[in-house]
């Protein structure tokens, strides 16, 4: 036997007992590692629960009320231009809505949502929603009444407001132009269910609407009424019927005319049955 075989089996030794030790320390390690793992997660699982159940009912009795689903609340997009009440704001092209006939802002609603009037705003807030809500808006809007603004200073000449009156009180028989009182009432307060009011409207708002009217950008079914009346005024009376309008004093009582108290001078598609 060579003199070095003996260290070479220790060394053989050696390579073999290492390795098997820290095998063994290894598993220990890992051992190790996982319980305390373990018992980490259980400790934090159990600490939360005990944490939820003891702030739970303290959020719950903290945490503010979801607010009520009303009207009020639903129609919230429509305020900033039309009025917390419909009473209608500063801007002089935004109109009031608070006491129309529910059938006949029902009917602008549809106008709106099926395109018939086009105002980028109200066509896409309205796009979605079914007939039913619409619906529910209008009842609401009509049922409200905020006083109604008392006239402001109007800087138009006497015979503009003369011709106003004359269009709006007793019509123009020569240019075939009825009076805007045979359709809206000798109050000018409208009749349900589709009549609207004209009193409490600046003359912006009057004048871009006639305006709309006589050049096809507003319409309305069949047969278009309004159209037909539009169609037959010149630049200077929609000036005229629009200043009158503004300068007439608040009504005591603006609310709409009950359904048949007088009949129309012809038929009107947007009128609601």
């Amino acid at each position: 036997m060579s003199p070095f075989a003996r260290p070479r089996i220790e060394l053989d030794h050696m390579s073999e007992e290492k390795p098997q030790i820290l095998a063994v320390q290894g598993v220990e390690k890992r051992t190790l590692s996982s319980t305390a793992l373990l018992a980490l997660t259980l400790l934090t699982a159990g600490l939360l629960f005990v944490l939820v159940r003891q702030v739970s009912p303290v959020l719950a009795q903290t945490a503010p009320h979801q607010p009520p689903d009303t009207m009020a609340a639903r129609v919230e997009a429509c305020t900033p231009c039309h009025g917390n009440k419909g009473e209608g704001t500063s801007d002089i092209y935004f109109p009031r809505l608070a006491g129309k006939p529910s059938g006949y802002l029902y009917n602008q609603l549809l106008a709106f949502r099926t395109g018939r009037r086009k105002y980028p705003p109200m066509n896409y807030l309205l796009e979605f929603l079914p007939n039913d809500y619409l619906q529910d808006m209008a009842d609401y809007f009509a049922g409200q009444r905020p006083p109604l603004p008392q006239p402001a200073a109007t800087a138009v000449s006497d015979e503009i407001l003369r011709r106003g009156e004359v269009l709006v009180t007793g019509g123009d028989a020569a240019s075939q132009i009825p009076a805007c009182a045979s359709c809206h009432g000798l109050q000018l307060t409208g009749m349900e269910p589709g009549i609207p009011g004209l009193l409490g409207l600046r003359p912006n708002y009057v004048s871009a609407q006639l305006g709309a009217w006589r050049y096809g950008t507003r319409t309305a079914k069949s047969p278009d009424c309004m159209q037909r009346v539009a169609a037959k005024l010149t630049e200077a009376d929609v000036t005229a019927v629009a200043a009158y309008l503004a300068t007439l004093p608040a009504s005591e009582n603006a609310a709409p005319l009950p359904k048949g108290i007088y009949v129309l001078p012809f038929a009107c598609g947007s009128a609601p049955n």
